[in-house]
């Protein structure tokens, strides 16, 4: 996709006092002792109420609207409909990625016309209290008009089948593809075996621990807006409300997102409550807060992934990949997001090359519109989709030709000498060796005795599998110009500000945002590090527009890559201008000076010296500086990278089926992730454990399921199960280091990467155990019923599973 510049990475010289040690997280004590600050959390004098009437139906039209009865409460200051924004003139939430010849419906915040999915919104109570509010709306009496809805993506391009939007005949919002389907071709006339699967990537619900919530003030004699809000990234949030929906100047609009329990992707969007509360603000001239009920979560949260496709990958007879034919059926729900047309095509076309050395890839994906909550970015976007695809069908090809499946993967690695490697579908890896991480998980697993016990257990009854993900992932999408070029509304660059204190103290101040990956304690590594100052001399500032420089936020692992990369470049012009005024102290030349342990002395002369704090005091007060420089010591970098990231590992996950029951259980499970060099490895770890929990809980547990009338039936708690500590044995983690050769950390970014490779890993090791059954591939998720319907022959009966 893009060409690797000359090296920005360069290896530190010397022993490294914060980077590379597992420091315990500092924001975890305001955590764990319920200290944190959260959006609901924050309450102001005079606040108004919102609850949403959210629509039973999934396509409906839209007739009277009586708010009467409503409004007759006493502490009731509003009912607002789609009229009112219409007459208010108030955008259409907007789509932050365009594809040729994209089809994108009005999206209004409260529905107008017509209502799109369980869940839209119809009518909005604001009132004195949360309590009224909800009271008041089960009063409000809507006349909708049920019409034909459509919930799965394949049945959304059947002849016939209901519309729903007239914008996008045929229910398609986009065709795309990538690679060269003639060259795929060629090369499957050549092959000696082709493998086919047909496979149902299933629908979530993100579930993040901390509900949606948002709370809006107006200053009418500023015309000024503040807005509290979950967001990823609240400059992108700043951005498209002032600019694309309310139609205000970018500066009146101050977007806080303080303390944020889990995102996963789910926080990085404009939503329809955002709006809602600023218009209600401004029209009562009272603040208004909104936060969600759980089960409003289930249906306004966007959802993940949901793929219906069909793959064939063509081989010689000794195991030789050739090349690779996918053709992917994403369901977008009723409306286009923020980021949703690039996650099945950027962020999954372009990763179905996996770590291999295909001759030829071609994608083609269809984009449809359904009667469904929206779907877009969940913790991966596009990339496990993409693994869990190339992986399964690469352990059904090793099923089908008889051949080890750790053996076959090994066999068709990019090789360490092929980097940067140029893919077939566009990509250009930047570093990688595939091979000691597979052979490190091998040895850590003990695959040569599992396999043994694994042989031994299917005569005695017992079902084990093992599973395989051999992965690779995109993050920190770069560079900016590219991304633009592909249909990104937005740069991708990342900014840090780094003040120094008179004291020596240091505040830094980056767009990237924490929610839950240990910014405050990473960021502050990089910083001490820097000068060899304690860590609690470093503060780190983020999630508030009216205070940090413009920065594009937290998302596809980008923080450290990107929002890392920043910090360094800034620290380095300070280090640059404070090296300048302590050789002048010292009355020597730059060059000569070393930096250490807080200290700045001449190379070759330990005593003596000046102390960080010296020359942070000396810039303030400027007495005594270069001739020519400016006072104060604070520095900014916006930071633009040449290219993606490209992390990659290998897990094994081992499972073993309970005859009786179906139950999967997960007996072990070892991963060996390279994610570059490691900022905290506590850090890491913990990113890793969470993503084997997700993407576990994909492939064993959860999904989003919906009637032939769109109405979803896991909408609680009670229907859709989410993974618990005794579902999950202890993980063994470790390890291998290939830097990024073009940031200057050499990062490469691990948030997504254990859910990018655990489904795969784990759908492997069931199928794996189902071969004992004639099974070469059943879809997730693993479900008791299903699997022991499948050990008893009957699978097709839940729905699409075997391709036998």
């Amino acid at each position: 996709m893009t060409q690797l510049p000359d090296s920005n990475y360069h290896a530190p010289d010397g022993p490294q006092k914060y980077i590379g040690k597992a420091v315990k997280r500092v924001e975890d004590p305001r955590f764990i002792t319920g200290q944190g600050h959260y959006t609901d959390d924050i309450n102001v004098h005079g606040q108004l109420h919102a609850a949403m009437l959210r629509s039973p139906y999934a396509h409906a039209r839209i007739g009277k609207v009586d708010a009467s009865a409503a409004l007759e409460l006493e502490g009731v200051h509003a009912v607002l409909t789609g009229q009112d924004l219409a007459d208010a003139k108030v955008g259409s939430i907007p789509t932050g990625w365009l594809l040729p010849d994209l089809k994108i419906p009005p999206h209004p915040s409260i529905a107008h016309g017509e209502v799109h999915y369980v869940g839209d919104i119809v009518a909005v109570v604001i009132a004195e209290t949360r309590a009224l509010a909800e009271d008041a709306v089960t009063l409000i009496d809507v006349d909708l008009e049920p019409l034909g809805a459509v919930s799965l993506g394949s049945q959304a391009l059947a002849d016939g089948a209901p519309e729903v939007h007239p914008e996008a005949p045929g229910n398609v919002a986009f065709n795309w593809e990538i690679g060269d389907a003639a060259a795929a071709d060629e090369l499957f006339r050549q092959a000696d075996h082709v493998v086919s699967l047909k496979i149902r990537n299933h629908r979530l619900v993100p579930n993040a621990i901390e509900p949606r919530a948002s709370l809006a003030q107006y200053q009418r004699s500023s015309e000024e807006f503040t807005l509290h809000t979950t967001s990823q990234n609240p400059h992108i949030h700043r951005l498209m409300l002032a600019a694309f929906v309310l139609g205000i100047p970018e500066h009146k609009l101050r977007v806080i997102s303080p303390d944020v329990g889990g995102g996963f992707g789910s926080k990085i969007f404009q939503y329809p409550e955002e709006v809602i509360v600023l218009f209600a603000a401004k029209k009562l001239n009272r603040p208004v807060k909104w936060a969600a009920r759980r089960s409003e979560s289930f249906v306004s949260d966007m959802q993940g992934r949901d793929h219906e496709s069909e793959a064939q990958l063509a081989l010689t007879k000794d195991g030789k990949m050739l090349a690779l034919k996918v053709d992917t059926i994403a369901n977008m729900g009723a409306y286009l997001t923020t980021f949703a047309p690039a996650v099945p095509t950027y962020l999954y076309g372009t990763l179905l090359n996996g770590v291999y050395k295909f001759g030829a890839v071609h994608g083609k994906v269809t984009g449809v519109f359904t009667n469904t909550v929206p779907v877009d970015a969940y913790r991966g976007a596009g990339r496990p989709e993409a693994t869990y695809l190339v992986e399964r069908i690469v352990s059904k090809a090793a099923s089908e030709l008889g051949m080890d499946a750790a053996e076959l993967r090994r066999k068709n690695f990019i090789q360490p000498e092929d980097f940067p490697y140029q893919t077939p579908v566009a990509l250009v890896y930047d570093s990688g060796n595939y091979e000691p991480a597979l052979d490190k998980a091998l040895k850590m697993v003990g695959y040569q005795d599992l396999l043994k016990e694994q042989e031994e257990g299917r005569k005695n009854g017992r079902f084990i599998g093992i599973g395989f993900s051999t992965y690779v992932e995109a993050c920190g999408l770069a560079p900016s110009a590219l991304v633009g070029q592909l249909g990104a509304q937005a740069g991708q660059w990342e900014s840090a500000v780094v003040r120094v204190m008179p004291t020596g103290k240091i505040e830094v101040l980056t767009g990237s945002h924490s929610h839950g990956q240990g910014h405050e304690t990473t960021f502050a590594q990089i910083a001490a590090e820097e000068f060899g100052i304690p860590m609690e001399d470093v503060v780190i500032v983020h999630g508030d527009t009216g205070k940090m420089p413009f920065g594009w936020g937290t998302y596809g692992s980008r923080s450290a890559a990107v929002g890392g990369s920043a910090l360094k470049m800034a620290l380095g012009r300070i280090k640059d201008k404070a090296t300048q005024i302590a050789a002048h102290l010292l009355e020597a030349a730059p060059e000569d000076i070393e930096v250490a342990d807080g200290q700045f002395k001449v190379k070759g002369v330990p005593e003596g010296g000046k102390s960080f704090f010296d020359v942070a005091l000396m810039a303030h007060l400027a007495h005594n500086l270069p001739e020519g420089m400016e006072p104060g010591l604070e520095a900014q970098y916006m930071y633009d990278p040449k290219n993606f990231v490209y992390p990659f590992g290998t897990h094994i996950a081992v499972v073993e089926l309970d005859a009786d029951t179906g139950h999967v259980k997960m007996i072990k499970y070892v991963c060996v992730d390279d994610c570059g060099p490691l900022i905290n490895p506590l850090v890491v770890e913990g990113q890793v454990h969470g993503g084997i929990a997700q993407g576990f809980g994909q492939a064993v547990l959860e999904e989003t399921v919906y009637d032939e009338d769109g109405t979803m039936l896991t909408g609680s708690y009670m229907e859709y199960t989410m993974p618990r500590a005794e579902d999950l044995p202890m993980f063994e983690i470790d390890h291998t280091v290939t830097p990024s050769p073009h940031n200057p950390l050499g990062v490469k970014g691990i948030g997504e990467s254990g859910t990018i490779a655990s489904t795969a890993a784990v759908a492997n090791a069931v199928n794996d155990a189902l071969r004992a059954f004639g099974h070469h591939h059943v879809d997730m998720p693993f479900t008791p019923e299903k699997v022991w319907r499948a050990m008893k022959g009957g699978v097709q009966e839940v729905g699409q599973a075997a391709d036998d």
